[in-house]
């Protein structure tokens, strides 16, 4: 079953955007960091609706982060730690169900001193097993553990998110 489609993607974007630049209003430097492939991609849709709409001289940047198999591999953040230093940072991931991705996305910036983490998704679920936060969410959804999201915002003929 279809939850969102395009335009309201879209339009859950454009709040999501308003409501991290009116929360980094002085920031000087704003860090998307995409968790995984579609995390990556709702990173890069949020930083399309930020840059027409911050008004102040604000460096937006986007980077990779890949959480894949954190207990066997190491964890592969596109950037040195040390470039957060002092930074707000935000963990852009397309759904937050149990919170242990976002939990252990979040271990190379503890290897350094942030100004600021926060957490952005498209769709937050009820489930958390982890204590995760999430700060910016475009849907909060009460699902029962046996239901799937399922979200298509990469090289997709139409954006959509599908409860199965």
């Amino acid at each position: 079953m279809k939850i969102l489609d395009e335009s309201q993607i879209r339009q859950k974007i454009q709040r999501l955007a308003i409501e991290i630049l009116e929360n980094n209003i002085d920031a000087d430097e704003l860090i998307l960091v995409g968790i995984n492939n579609n995390g990556m991609g709702f990173a890069r849709l949020l930083l399309e609706a930020l840059l027409p709409r911050s008004e102040s001289p604000i460096t937006l940047t986007r980077v990779r982060l890949n959480p894949a198999d954190p207990l066997r591999d190491d964890i592969l953040l596109e950037i040195p730690a040390a470039e957060l230093q002092g930074k707000n940072i935000i963990l852009v991931d397309d759904v937050a169900n149990t919170g242990r991705t976002l939990f252990y996305a979040a271990r190379p910036i503890m290897d350094t001193l942030p100004n600021k983490v926060e957490v952005a998704v498209l769709v937050d679920r009820t489930h958390k097993a982890f204590p995760i936060r999430v700060d910016y969410v475009g849907l909060s959804l009460a699902t029962t553990l046996k239901e799937n999201i399922s979200v298509k915002i990469l090289e997709v003929e139409e954006q959509a998110v599908f409860l199965d």
